[in-house]
């Protein structure tokens, strides 16, 4: 079957390639792609600039909406069940983590498109135990926006509670960015502002249209202006930590209040180069965001289905295989927020 693989360590070692069908096992899902959407951090390993450790070669990828091929013999699926799957590949199953149904901070963790093969391809092979099915009346290109979602939502859900009227400011116009306004939309946010450059002309629109009251360039604005003229004008309640440069660290220090928090969920290689003193001094919680789990996937499914979720506006485009890195682009150059791959059958991909 083709696959998207990252073959090496320089910029651009990214290409179609032959690799073998996946066998079925017993106690395993095969699932056959429907869609599968690029994240920011495909496109980061593509020009080799991830901050996370990953085998090669690799099978890029991790956000799948496909169908059950072969159930494993497993009584609760069957052949040609719409599913999707979470991202942690394998764990141990025996850790504090895992036994507490935290196992996405298991120490044995391995992830889709980073150290196990990836989506990027015409079948994958899932443990039941990270197989969710699709609700009704939810179409693939929806359903493989669950992972992004799941990520927004286990920061400001799950990692952060946000109070009716809390001002929430969105470093960050991606993928992530967007569905954090949603979710910050849907938690009861008074005001949501999300922080682009430039580059983000487009993806800023698509923020206002499913939540944002507030967009900010930096090349034009002082996000610290707009923040400072909402409410009581003492800063955010929240602020969220969507591009994982350490320049937007030293921003949300200056934007969030006394008290408040800051979700980092980005993530970026640089060294900090600056004094946390701020956060001592207004004695802020910076609360780390990573992954999800079970109840995560099964809460943003619902909101999915009954559409409190907007994702038409969040995908910009649709591509085949053969045109990936047209989708990339589009996403490093700022012109979707997500590009979705589909049509993995052979005759999309010769």
């Amino acid at each position: 079957m083709k696959a998207l693989v990252k073959y090496g360590i320089a910029d651009g070692d990214v290409e179609i390639r032959d690799i073998p069908d996946p066998s079925p096992q017993a106690g395993r899902v095969l699932i056959e792609a429907d869609t599968v959407g690029v994240c920011g951090s495909d496109v980061h390993m593509w020009r080799n600039r991830q901050s996370w450790p990953v085998s090669l070669p690799l099978v890029l990828g991790h956000e799948m909406a496909g169908r059950v091929v072969d159930t494993g013999g497993l009584p609760e699926f069957a052949d040609g069940d719409r599913v999707v799957t979470e991202t942690a590949q394998s764990v141990c199953g025996h850790c504090g983590y895992c036994l507490t149904g935290r196992y996405n901070h298991c120490p044995e963790r391995r992830g889709y498109g980073a150290l196990v093969d990836g989506a990027f391809s015409r079948y994958m092979s899932a443990r039941p135990q990270i197989v969710h099915h699709i609700p009704d009346g939810v179409g693939a290109d929806h359903a493989a926006l669950t992972e992004p979602a799941c990520v927004a939502y286990n920061a400001l859900v799950e990692r952060v509670r946000i109070t009716s009227g809390d001002i929430v400011v969105i470093q960050g116009a991606g993928a992530i960015g967007v569905m954090a306004a949603q979710m910050a939309r849907i938690a009861g946010a008074g005001a949501i502002v999300v922080i682009g450059t430039a580059r983000d002309t487009a993806r800023l629109q698509v923020a206002q249209a499913v939540g944002a009251t507030h967009v900010v360039s930096l090349d034009t604005d002082d996000p610290e202006d707009t923040v400072r003229g909402l409410g009581d004008g003492l800063g955010a309640h929240v602020v969220v930590d969507a591009t994982g440069a350490s320049a937007a660290l030293a921003q949300s220090l200056d934007l969030v209040r006394p008290l408040g928090v800051i979700a980092k969920v980005g993530w970026g290689p640089q060294p900090l180069g600056f004094s946390l003193d701020p956060l001592v001094a207004k004695a802020v919680t910076l609360a780390g965001s990573f992954s999800h789990t079970w109840q995560t996937w099964e809460r943003v499914l619902d909101l999915i289905a009954t559409s409190a979720l907007l994702l038409d506006p969040v995908i910009g485009g649709r591509y085949p295989l053969t045109a990936w890195a047209e989708a990339f682009g589009a996403m490093e150059d700022g012109r979707n927020v997500k590009s979705v791959i589909t049509g993995f059958a052979p005759a999309s991909v010769t």
